[in-house]
């Protein structure tokens, strides 16, 4: 399944969430993620970022589409992180 991921951490907690989203998703934006998982892999992300976060205080929010062809995505303004792998 395609997968965007947002998070919003404390600044103690900021970069365990960015080193565990670069594990599992592609960096697009500040604390924004997308890019393909299995429904194993998203489960795994899920537990090991509540791990990471203090549910007070912290929110992760994901969306998820059964493939990126279903999501119209628009950017304006630089794009930092392509997503087109063309070999």
């Amino acid at each position: 399944m395609y997968v965007i991921a947002v998070y919003d951490c404390g600044e103690k907690r900021v970069a365990k969430m960015l080193k565990l989203m670069r594990r599992y998703l592609i960096w697009i934006q500040n604390s924004v993620f997308e890019g393909e998982l299995s429904g194993v892999q998203l489960k795994k992300l899920k537990i090991e970022a509540a791990e990471i976060m203090n549910p007070s205080e912290d929110s992760l929010i994901i969306f998820t589409s059964r493939q990126e062809r279903w999501l119209d995505k628009e950017v304006l303004g630089r794009e930092k992180n392509k997503t087109d792998n063309f070999l």
